[in-house]
């Protein structure tokens, strides 16, 4: 077999995407899958057993999610390659994953050729970002970051949680809830809760 052929580990917890992309490797002729996995732990464990030149990754899987499935191959890789291909293009989610290690984000509706190319691309030493992704990136990294504790209590406004809820569950004040509210609707440039919550899940700040 060619020594030149790209080794390549696809990580999705869905069978049918697997098998699809199982398809569109074998169409090329430097390309080889030497491995699936189903859950970013899988991942994890299959990078170290096998050490592919390139990744796919899903960033939704079960018993690890994606971007902390990169993080832990590139802290013990750090010249792992990989790439995200997710079906979402929430904001947040590209941000995370890019910031994780990854060297490309793809959308799971892309064609054959691009995926052979951004893999080829990325096994050489470039990054793949579409210029869609590059302007949501670009979104993203202007508007301001929420603080873990904001994103904290944003979760549980998506669950329709009271401000004396909130401050049941997190040993806060009510009025300290009110005053991170206020900073969450600043950042997210929103009036009022609703919209907030409408914008942090269409944003892919929080998942439902």
């Amino acid at each position: 077999m060619s020594q030149n052929l790209i080794r390549v580990l696809i990580a999705d917890d869905h069978p049918i995407v697997r098998n699809g992309l199982t398809l569109m490797l074998r169409y090329s002729n430097d390309l080889e899958l030497i491995g699936e996995a189903s859950t970013g732990k899988e991942a994890v464990e299959l990078y170290r057993q096998q050490q592919p030149d390139v990744v796919l990754m899903d960033l939704r899987m079960p018993e690890m999610g994606g971007v902390e499935a990169i993080t832990t191959i590139r802290q013990e890789f750090p010249d792992a390659r990989i790439i995200v291909l997710s079906t979402y293009d929430y904001d947040e989610d590209i941000y995370q994953g890019l910031q994780a290690g990854a060297k490309g984000y793809l959308l799971k509706d892309i064609s054959m050729e691009i995926l052979q190319e951004a893999i080829r691309q990325v096994y050489g030493g470039q990054k793949y970002i579409p210029a869609d992704v590059a302007m949501k990136l670009a979104e993203r990294l202007s508007t301001p970051q929420l603080t873990g504790r904001e994103t904290q209590i944003l979760e549980l406004m998506v669950q329709g949680k009271s401000n004396a809820e909130m401050g049941r569950d997190l040993y806060i004040s009510e009025n300290t809830i009110k005053f991170h509210i206020n900073n969450i609707l600043l950042k997210l440039d929103v009036k009022n809760r609703g919209q907030a919550i409408v914008t942090a899940i269409q944003r892919g700040i929080v998942k439902v």
